[in-house]
């Protein structure tokens, strides 16, 4: 049914044409690390309310329950390279609009939510897009060495660069980490571009965007490993987002940071970040890759943990670092399976039902979170989303030591 047109893109290693899409990832994530800063900053000066504070991350990922499946079957009919520059040239004009109403003094919480929720349908098109390039622009065999590489990437915009930049800027003026957001996205929409290459599905019989979807979800449903492994992942994000939607609020009140150095509890889990990317790929060399799964997957709920009982910053900083380094190598490892056992004609629509269920249960676990945090404390909320994390962390164990052959023999074909 379809036939898949890879023209001029066609790269047995990481070459020129990685590199290109490296770069533009590169300054859009930069963008994002700015705004994952400044708008929960704005929110705070906002409302103090834990509740309202977590409804802006639920409303952020709400779009990837409601839009995740359709986005995800465009993507397999679009050219991937150019659905990623259009999303990014319309965060760069909503991102502009945001400012504009910052100055003149319209920020309202709703205006933050509406923001969250438009720039939300934005990624679900660009993420989607982005995950599905990139088996196009690399062989299969070097899936983890591209992947590590844009783990590299997003790991010094979204936490060394991005947080910091976007703290200073917002404590200088609220209006500024926006619209150097806007410029962000707006060159990274040019520089996508400069890919060369046709991305795009070629279709042999017209189909349906319903029928894209039911096929996708159907290919995903009967596959052994990566079924479970979705539902897993859905359960892993929704738990971690109890804790994370609150990052700000235990920043502010449970270590006691000002506003200008909160950006900075970030470059702990950047620097994590960087250390899992690096030590990845050796470490699955050397302990293979089912058994780094599990490892990967259990080192964040123990730091949840260890996260709830401290209230130093020193003692903070490095359980963030850790835990920052584990969902690294968990990342890397998971997307670098899925890219090697889907189809490529399939990417699309199966990783958009598999981000349905990774991001669609972020809005329900912030909410949840903030729930128990207006009732209990936000430490309270870390401690038990690690320990229940842990119960599936043991499901995980179980599914890749039933399929590990399956798991290996994924890399080699």
């Amino acid at each position: 049914m379809f036939r898949l047109n890879t023209s001029g893109v066609s790269a047995p290693a990481v070459d020129r044409s990685f590199w290109k899409l490296f770069a533009s990832s590169a300054v859009t994530n930069g963008a994002d690390g700015i705004g994952k800063i400044s708008l929960p900053l704005l929110a705070a000066s906002l409302t103090s309310s834990p509740v309202l504070i977590a409804g802006l991350t639920a409303f952020g990922f709400l779009p990837w329950l409601l839009f995740g499946l359709p986005g995800g079957a465009m993507v397999d009919r679009l050219d991937r390279r150019l659905a990623m520059s259009t999303v990014n040239g319309i965060r760069a004009v909503l991102l502009g609009v945001l400012a504009v109403l910052i100055v003149v003094g319209t920020g309202h919480i709703l205006v933050l939510y509406l923001t969250a929720f438009a720039l939300g349908i934005c990624q679900v098109i660009y993420d989607s897009a982005a995950r599905a390039i990139l088996p196009q622009v690399v062989d299969r065999r070097r899936l983890d060495t591209a992947n590590s590489w844009l783990t590299v990437e997003e790991t010094a915009g979204q936490d060394f660069i991005g947080p910091p930049v976007g703290a200073t800027l917002f404590g200088w003026f609220r209006a500024a980490p926006f619209v150097v957001n806007a410029i962000g996205f707006g060159l990274a929409a040019l520089l996508v571009l400069a890919v060369p290459g046709q991305f795009r599905a070629t279709r042999t019989e017209p189909t349906t965007l319903r029928a894209d979807i039911r096929d996708g979800l159907r290919w995903l449903w009967r596959h052994p490993v990566l079924r479970d492994l979705t539902i897993f992942s859905g359960l892993i994000a929704a738990l971690m987002s109890m804790a994370t939607s609150l990052i700000v609020l235990y920043a502010l009140n449970t270590l006691h940071l000002k506003p200008t150095l909160y950006g900075f509890l970030f470059v702990a889990m950047g620097i994590g970040s960087l250390a899992g990317s690096i030590a990845v790929g050796p470490l699955t060399s050397r302990l293979g890759r089912p058994l780094m799964i599990t490892i990967s997957a259990a080192i964040g709920p123990v730091m949840f943990v260890l996260l709830g009982v401290v209230t130093d910053f020193w003692a903070a900083a490095v359980w963030f670092l850790a835990l920052s380094g584990g969902v690294t190598m968990w990342n890397v490892l998971s997307m670098s399976l899925r890219q090697a056992m889907i189809p490529a004609e399939l990417l699309g629509r199966v990783l958009g039902a598999h981000r349905v269920a990774l991001w669609g249960g972020i809005p329900v676990g912030a909410l949840i979170g903030g729930a128990l945090a207006a009732r209990t404390s936000v430490p309270a909320v870390f401690v038990v989303s690690g320990l229940v994390q842990l119960v599936v962390v043991i499901l995980i164990h179980r599914l890749v030591h039933q399929h590990q052959k399956m798991i290996v023999e994924s890399f080699e074909s």
